[in-house]
């Protein structure tokens, strides 16, 4: 059973909608993004499967134009997500990160995904600095947490090499087909 959290953030507080980090872009999906993040999810589809339960599946464009409506008609989504692309400097979709408001007060979460092709570069360790310096910033904010499945060491590497601390490996359910069903929870406190 799902249960409403409250808000960490009070009702029109938003982080910025654009973000430059050195040679990077991070910024609000725009609607004209329908393609270019369709064909980086598809090329990524083996990269990122194993551990996204949105992407049971191969992606669609019909699911990629519902997901662009929505992020185009709220900011926040209705889940209270900040969606973010991150962008090359030549326009390129290196991934994706988002500030999810979904923890309840003092806490909001991050989550990425990184193109296939941009691994290893450090595109989710800067973007996900920036965002975490964003987060702090806010009022209401005092915890940023980073989860993922305890087998998906490369997304806890990312929590590891900015300073978060692991706060606890704990049983969760399986949501996608490379998960243990043991969950890392990453915190920073302010």
């Amino acid at each position: 059973m799902d249960v409403e959290l409250p808000a960490a953030l009070a009702p029109g507080v938003c982080p910025p909608q654009r973000i430059v980090v050195e040679d990077m872009l991070i910024r609000r999906w725009e609607p004209e993004d329908f393609m270019p993040r369709f064909e980086a999810i598809a090329a990524s589809y083996e990269h990122i499967h194993p551990w996204m339960a949105w992407l049971a599946e191969r992606p669609t464009l019909d699911q990629q134009r519902v997901f662009g409506e929505i992020v185009a008609e709220s900011w926040p989504t209705a889940d209270r997500a900040f969606n973010y692309g991150i962008f090359g400097g030549d326009g390129s979709v290196l991934g994706a990160i988002g500030l999810h408001d979904c923890l309840g007060p003092p806490a909001v979460e991050i989550g990425y995904w990184c193109h296939v092709e941009h691994t290893g570069r450090g595109v989710v360790t800067r973007s996900a600095a920036a965002l975490t310096r964003i987060a702090f910033a806010l009022p209401g904010v005092d915890r940023v947490e980073i989860h993922c499945d305890e087998a998906n060491v490369r997304s806890a590497a990312v929590a590891r090499r900015l300073g978060y601390r692991l706060d606890r490996i704990e049983p969760r359910e399986k949501r996608a087909p490379a998960e243990s069903g043991r969950g890392m929870y990453w915190v920073m406190e302010r």
